[in-house]
């Protein structure tokens, strides 16, 4: 990218059209879309081929028909690997055997906010993460403490524990994080205004 960016200035290009040549250049987060069952594989296979992804994974516990119970480790996302490339290395990621797609719009890629992959890459092991219907409406609120921090979603209960929903609008796919009521603020509905916090403390469990 120096190099290309020397070359403009020697060839007297403007400083903006050298910005857009930069840009060219930038990696971000994309999500790409796998057979079923295969994220596991496709992760590994991206390590191989040196392409730097993300898999977020969760505990469970599942009881089988025969009554055993195992712990297992399973993506938080089904059918969702996350990758950091350059827009036009997405034929690199195409070819990896498992995956179908990245999500886009037409032609054109949808990148996930890294402050949202960041955050959630930090918070795997500090707190209790599970999948969630997709949602897009409640009571939202922000979380202004741990390493979720800034992070906004809605409101839920289960059972004795509050949790907030946060939804991946690029893949239309949400996780419920456990939270303390200590952690939490209203986030503005409106420009200007902004929403009071339900009184969850005193409210029989659901």
């Amino acid at each position: 990218m120096q190099n290309a960016l020397a070359a403009r200035q020697e060839a007297g290009v403007p400083n903006s059209d050298r910005l857009a040549v930069a840009q060219d250049f930038c990696v971000h987060w994309f999500a790409a879309y796998t057979n079923s069952h295969h994220e596991k594989r496709v992760a590994s296979n991206f390590a191989e081929r040196q392409i730097e992804s993300f898999l977020p994974m969760y505990s469970t516990r599942r009881r089988w028909r025969n009554r055993c119970e195992m712990n297992l480790e399973l993506p938080l996302f089904t059918n969702y690997v996350f990758v950091r490339i350059d827009p036009r290395e997405r034929v690199r990621v195409l070819e990896v055997p498992g995956v179908l797609s990245l999500v886009g719009f037409g032609r054109t890629l949808a990148p996930l906010p890294d402050f949202e992959i960041e955050a959630l890459r930090t918070a795997l092991g500090l707190r209790k993460i599970a999948p969630h219907s997709y949602l897009v409406i409640g009571d939202r609120v922000r979380i202004k403490a741990g390493p979720m921090n800034g992070m906004e979603g809605v409101l839920v209960r289960k059972k004795n524990d509050l949790r907030v929903v946060l939804a991946l609008d690029v893949i239309m796919q949400s996780i419920a994080v456990e939270v303390d009521a200590d952690d939490l603020e209203p986030a503005s509905k409106s420009a200007g205004h902004v929403a009071p916090l339900p009184d969850f403390r005193g409210q029989p469990n659901r």
